[in-house]
């Protein structure tokens, strides 16, 4: 915890809002292992637990900048409210999508083509990442925990890898959009 202080339901949202480092450093190490606790029990992973934390911020982010937010009770109980519908939201949508499954993919021509596209895309889109996320990237893709991400690149604590991890792949999803070869290739 952030030098050991204690900030305020108000403190909170109002560094949420402003987007304060050490506003969302606090609130993820205070509500982290609340939020992964629930996942864990609930038929989730620890990097499930992450995501459900950053969309819950994200989440949270939009409600207070766009005056959705109004909380009747202590913030901690409505974030993991949130946190709970979060990943409720996944579990539907993951059992929909196993109920959904059909035969194999037929990997004609046109699926080798589209994939060799995409994958050049990518490759030119993350050369114009930051170091520092293609570092982030690389190491997770090379499959390294969040709390070896974070000792090998100086970071914190596996809250703020993960966070990094978060933020440099949305970082790397605007570069891909803005590629005119992605927008020829239509609907995927």
């Amino acid at each position: 915890m952030g030098l050991f202080r204690k900030y305020s339901d108000l403190d909170i949202i109002d560094g949420v809002r402003r987007q304060d480092n050490r506003i969302l450093s606090y609130l993820y190490d205070s509500y982290y292992e609340m939020v992964s606790d629930y996942v864990r029990k609930n038929s989730g992973t620890e990097d499930d637990a992450g995501e459900v934390m950053q969309e819950s911020v994200v989440n949270l982010y939009r409600q207070v900048t766009t005056g959705e937010f109004s909380v009747k009770a202590d913030l901690k109980g409505y974030f993991f409210g949130m946190a709970r519908n979060v990943w409720n939201a996944q579990l539907r949508h993951r059992s929909r999508l196993v109920h959904f499954e059909t035969e194999p993919a037929d990997h004609s021509s046109s699926e080798d083509l589209t994939r060799a596209t995409l994958e050049r895309i990518v490759a030119r889109s993350f050369a114009l990442l930051a170091e520092d996320c293609q570092t982030v990237l690389t190491l997770y893709g090379d499959g390294l925990s969040y709390e070896e991400i974070a000792s090998r690149m100086g970071l914190k604590n596996a809250a703020y890898a993960r966070r990094k991890k978060y933020l440099c792949k949305e970082a790397l999803m605007e570069i891909i959009k803005t590629d005119p070869e992605f927008h020829d290739l239509g609907p995927l």
